[in-house]
């Protein structure tokens, strides 16, 4: 462990340093303000507010706004708002591009300019997070970097050569664990009481093919910080659950039970809709497997007040986490850490195990995540059951199975649709998301179903070229059923930019050498 501690020091030789912060996000500091704002409609977006910076001690500023009598019309108090804060489009940030006079490819390529970020110091009680090195964001409303978004850009930024912002994108990450003890949902004081699936073992392996592997024992202090948290060994997360035979599995569980700041407005109406006591932990946790919102999460599978999270054990996070076991068996090996290297062999094997006895369902034909409550695996078909191939935790024996599976539910005219639901919710459908058509054309190439993997790619890019050309954007999701309808659902307008649409774009077309300007 030495040895890697010294390649890890060795990288933050050079870093910039960073000034100190307040963590106290938003709703601590503003109190009665805060909850007037969100709860006004002044902003289309709760998430203007928070994302805004304010031009004078946060302590001056709720005087001034008791002195003027706590405004509450929308007039008056737009006007104080505005006039004691920057808000986020008055911040200097690069211009936004689109346009479709140029071939995709090179759209993309600009478009990297136009989303880095580089070295974070963050004005004086922004609830930005600092970050030492440059990097990308998804774009539109999402102005920080996101954690799971980054692996899918990470795709296209290594076609498009850029390995120096991978790099420094992975050591933001390692920056983040070492500072926080996880990577949060994204850099915003905000976030700090989740993170988001567990991908920075897939970076390392996208990093570790132009660096080596000593990349891996040189981020083995960061690897196991990650597991740590994950596994409840830092803090009392309570993501691990204990099943039925005594293995060991995970969820998600956001450390809070307030309604997110980012989306406040929405939460109270959806709590008062509700009885359940936990409802703010359940729709935090959502936002914590990236899955804001779906019917997979939903007791009744169609109503978000129905909300149960924390009550599932979700295939893709424990897909995942048996791939960081992986890499963390690999990279204590590379460190010359036979016994270490072993233990966590044997904890991937359990996960797999496991994974494998809970999450399997027979009769569905399909991976699907465990039901706590009722103590079987659950009903929902979604895209998460491709996890299991996708990080080649899965049985080889059901290939056959899924492929039929996705051949007569999931694939559609642009793709492969997330859920087989049309809740309204953006995590379903008639929605396509860049990321989970990756994960489920990885997964089916990793177990031999080329065929249907070119299928799924080629059905995307289209989607994709034919969007842009008619729009010149490349957005956050797509309609992958009506072809002629843009994707919909959410909590808020549909995003253009994007990051990790960029990202899988330029990833397909070069492994299935298309057309780009089909």
């Amino acid at each position: 462990m030495k040895k890697a501690l010294f390649f890890f020091l060795a990288l933050w030789s050079c870093a910039p340093v960073l000034t100190a912060q307040t963590i106290q996000p938003p709703d601590q500091l503003y109190g009665p303000l805060f909850k007037t704002v969100q709860l006004s409609g002044i902003f289309r977006d709760n998430k203007t507010f928070v994302d805004a910076v304010p031009k004078e001690d946060p302590k001056q500023v709720m005087a001034q706004y008791l002195a003027a009598g706590q405004p509450k019309d929308s007039a008056a108090l737009r006007a104080f708002v505005q006039a004691h804060f920057l808000l986020p489009d008055s911040i200097a940030v690069p211009p936004a591009f689109n346009g479709h006079e140029t071939s995709v490819t090179a759209h993309i390529n600009h478009l990297w300019n136009v989303l880095q970020r580089d070295t974070t110091h963050a004005l004086p009680y922004s609830s930005l997070l600092n970050l030492p090195y440059p990097y990308i964001v998804p774009g539109g409303r999402f102005r920080e970097i996101y954690y799971w978004d980054s692996y899918f850009t990470m795709l296209g930024l290594e076609e498009s050569g850029r390995i120096t912002i991978i790099d420094n994108m992975v050591k933001n990450f390692a920056y983040l664990l070492t500072r926080y003890g996880h990577i949060p949902n994204g850099n915003r004081n905000y976030f700090l009481s989740r993170s988001q699936p567990p991908f920075f073992s897939l970076m390392l392996d996208i990093l570790a093919k132009h660096k080596g592997d000593s990349i891996y024992t040189a981020y083995l202090p960061v690897l196991e910080k990650e597991y740590a948290y994950w596994m409840d060994r830092t803090a009392p997360t309570k993501h691990v659950v204990k099943m039925p035979d005594g293995s060991l599995l995970n969820r998600y569980y956001d450390q809070d039970n307030i309604p997110r700041q980012e989306a406040y407005k929405e939460d109270i109406a959806v709590a008062k809709l509700t009885p359940y006591k936990d409802i703010y932990r359940e729709l935090r946790s959502a936002a914590e497997s990236g899955w804001d919102f779906s019917s997979r999460w939903f007791r009744n599978t169609k109503d978000l007040h129905t909300i149960r999270v924390t009550s599932f054990v979700p295939v893709d996070l424990n897909a995942l986490l048996f791939h960081l076991e992986n890499t963390l068996a690999r990279a204590h090996q590379l460190a010359g850490h036979a016994q270490k290297a072993a233990q966590y062999k044997l904890l991937a094997s359990r996960r797999q195990r496991s994974l494998e006895k809970y999450c399997w369902s027979a009769a569905a034909g399909w991976y699907v995540d465990y039901d706590l409550l009722s103590h079987r695996p659950g009903s929902a078909l979604t895209l998460a059951g491709m996890y299991p191939l996708f990080t080649k935790a899965a049985s080889k024996a059901h290939i056959t199975i899924i492929q039929q599976q996705i051949n007569q539910k999931f694939l559609k005219a642009g793709g492969v649709t997330t859920t087989l639901k049309n809740t309204g919710e953006q995590w379903d459908a008639p929605n396509g998301w860049a990321p989970l058509q990756w994960v489920t054309i990885a997964g089916l190439e990793n177990y031999g179903a080329s065929a249907l993997a070119k299928k799924i790619a080629e059905r995307w890019v289209a989607l994709n070229i034919q969007v842009y050309h008619n729009t010149g954007k490349l957005m956050e999701k797509y309609n992958v059923m009506d072809l002629q309808l843009v994707a919909g659902g959410g909590e808020y307008p549909t995003q253009d930019g994007f990051g990790w649409t960029n990202g899988v774009l330029l990833k397909l077309l070069q492994q299935y050498q298309l057309n780009a300007e089909r």
